[in-house]
């Protein structure tokens, strides 16, 4: 057989295995305790399912048709670029110098 003193006094048996041993024993525990975690933020977001069915299926495609139609009436060929005013500047002042300024050139 073996000699359990020599297995005691290597340091590999000594100190590594019980080091393995914690480093995947607590990785298992810490999985436990994060899908705690998880499992408690489902829940919390959960909509009751008649209510979640109104809002995403209607009010997705209503939107998107809505928005389709406003772009589709809108002019986007004829546009004028305003700066917009730069942190030192007021932009109420700046705002009615550009308007005035747009005016005089129509």
């Amino acid at each position: 057989m073996f000699n359990l003193r020599a297995l005691r006094r290597n340091k590999t048996v000594r100190y590594g295995v019980p080091m393995l041993l914690l480093v995947v024993g607590g990785s298992f525990g810490l999985k436990e305790f994060t899908q705690i975690r998880y499992d408690e933020q489902k829940i919390r977001k959960k909509l009751d399912p008649s209510l979640e069915a109104k809002v995403n299926v209607q009010k997705q495609s209503a939107i998107l048709e809505e928005e389709y139609e406003k772009l589709k009436e809108a002019n986007l060929d004829e546009w004028k670029n305003i700066r917009g005013p730069r942190p030192w500047e007021d932009s109420k002042e700046y705002q009615e110098q550009q308007r005035s300024r747009q005016n005089r050139k129509d």
